[in-house]
């Protein structure tokens, strides 16, 4: 039973299942952990909006309602996640790192958020890196 798991499925375009299936762990986490914040903060919003803080709102916005499209397409939704992982792994280096080899990161405003960005190790490790090389690199269709 658990062999399947690991082994290649034509049914997701050569990826294996576990892989899948953590995809969708992710998708469905960002979908209900960052859509109840940020849904939650737009609707119950008052006032005029600052640009740049509309900005990273609307984008997060669209990173849950995407996340909701991910459950159900999972392999079409690999970009999504590939910008996760991006955009977190360089905010670590630019903003986290810097403050952390100055010994500057414990007590700061960043800490938590730091935290939570480094939790970008599940989608790393969800991610069928073979696949994504293949199909986005190459520019290979699996057949």
């Amino acid at each position: 039973m658990f062999k399947i798991l690991f082994t290649k499925s034509t049914k997701f375009d050569g990826i294996r299942p576990i892989n899948i299936y953590f995809m969708r762990l992710i998708y469905v986490l960002m979908f209900f952990v960052l859509g109840k914040d940020v849904w939650g903060y737009i609707l119950s919003y008052s006032g005029v909006w600052d640009e740049n803080e509309a900005v990273a709102w609307s984008v997060w916005a669209a990173f849950s309602a995407l996340a909701l499209m991910g459950i159900f397409r999972t392999v079409e939704m690999i970009p999504i996640l590939l910008l996760e992982i991006f955009y977190k792994v360089l905010w670590l280096i630019l903003v986290v790192y810097p403050l952390w080899q100055s010994n500057e990161l414990v007590g700061s405003g960043i800490e938590e958020t730091a935290f939570a960005f480094a939790l970008v190790v599940l989608p790393i490790l969800a991610m069928p890196w073979g696949y994504v090389f293949k199909r986005y690199i190459l520019g290979k269709k699996n057949s």
